[in-house]
């Protein structure tokens, strides 16, 4: 399976994180929470947090205070079919393909739900096939952006399809919630919205660069579910976010890589390129750290985090997007997400 072309897409509203602090502090909830929980608030948007500014699907940060399920799920319906098409869209066009060349389309995301699903909406904007396979991946958090790619790289191989378009799709503004707790707090701080697409295709795609998918790893650790997950609670989503985030997601990742690399006959030292998701910058060091690279080894994960925030599933299509442009160096390039479950999936790439 190669890498035919890459599309991503976001709100039209960018908001700063001292513009956050500022909506929050005179909002009506403010004074409903206690005041560890200002404390953290202003802690998270007021130092350096490797995150300057996110992408929000409002008009104002006002909205963003109006927490009902109603009103999130509108957020949500209104919102994600409009980011995705529009992520898929670039695809295309980059491509430099028609729609109806797709044969098939999978939509991941985690921060809503639609009957039916996304990936029907997608098809009616973009003017698919309607003969067109869909698939549609929920309750993936963070990670899924692998298991997107995993699907494609199956339904590629079986030689059911030619060209197949990945998206990813978050709008973590329509899973807003609330309440005293710091994990819940700084869940809320760390987010946006956006989406990223691809076209995978069974064959290099002519005149542009070649990055094939080579293997993938995946590892799933149900024992540390408790620790990364959403709930419902009040009939909205509600993010569980604990201390250990860090640590487990370097060492899951450690893991991951270490058995791709073993598998392929591959030195880390050979690695040229790193698109990694990026929890939060605690997360980036901890990955520094386990995986003993140096400091700009994960340049497009940290800039990522700082124009977007953290984007859940869609995070690694803006990263390598990023690194295509860049015209970094090829040769193997890791691709790795890590989220809910708690779950963690790598990819070898070779990029000429």
């Amino acid at each position: 399976m190669y890498l035919n072309s890459i599309g991503t897409a976001l709100p039209a509203k960018r908001y700063t994180k001292s513009e956050c602090w500022r909506a929050f502090s005179e909002s009506a909830w403010f004074g409903r929470l206690d005041s560890r929980a200002h404390a953290v608030a202003k802690a998270v948007l007021g130092r350096d947090n490797g995150i300057e500014e996110r992408w929000l699907a409002i008009e104002s940060l006002d909205e963003v205070f109006a927490i009902d399920p109603d009103t999130l799920q509108t957020r949500f319906q209104t919102h994600a079919p409009l980011l995705a098409a529009n992520a898929g869209s670039a695809a295309l066009g980059r491509a430099a393909l028609d729609p109806a060349a797709i044969d098939a389309i999978i939509v991941t995301t985690c921060t809503g739900y639609l009957c039916p699903g996304l990936s029907g909406y997608v098809v009616e904007r973009l003017g698919l096939r309607p003969d067109v396979l869909c698939f549609d991946l929920v309750g993936q958090g963070c990670a899924g952006a692998l298991p997107n790619w995993q699907l494609a790289n199956a339904t590629i191989g079986g030689a059911q399809c030619e060209h197949v378009l990945s998206i990813c799709v978050e709008v973590c503004s329509a899973a807003m919630y609330l309440d005293n707790e710091p994990g819940v707090l700084i869940s809320a701080c760390l987010f946006g919205d956006g989406a990223g697409a691809a076209v995978l295709s069974r064959t290099r795609p002519p005149g542009r660069r070649s990055v094939q998918w080579r293997d993938s790893v995946s590892l799933i650790n149900p024992g540390a579910r408790e620790s990364l997950r959403f709930e419902h609670r009040a009939g909205m989503l509600r993010n569980v976010l604990t201390r250990v985030v860090p640590g487990l997601a370097a060492d899951h990742a450690r893991e991951v890589l270490a058995t791709a690399l073993g598998r392929a006959g591959v030195n880390q030292n050979q690695i040229t390129n790193w698109i990694m998701h990026a929890g939060g910058r605690d997360v980036l060091l901890a990955l520094e750290e386990r995986l003993s690279l140096p400091p700009h080894a994960l340049r497009h994960s940290s800039e990522a985090l700082r124009r977007f925030g953290n984007l859940s599933s869609a995070f690694v299509y803006f990263v390598l997007d990023a690194a295509l442009r860049e015209e970094a160096a090829g040769g193997w390039w890791w691709m790795s997400s890590f989220g809910a479950g708690f779950t963690c999936h790598g990819a070898l790439l070779a990029v000429e």
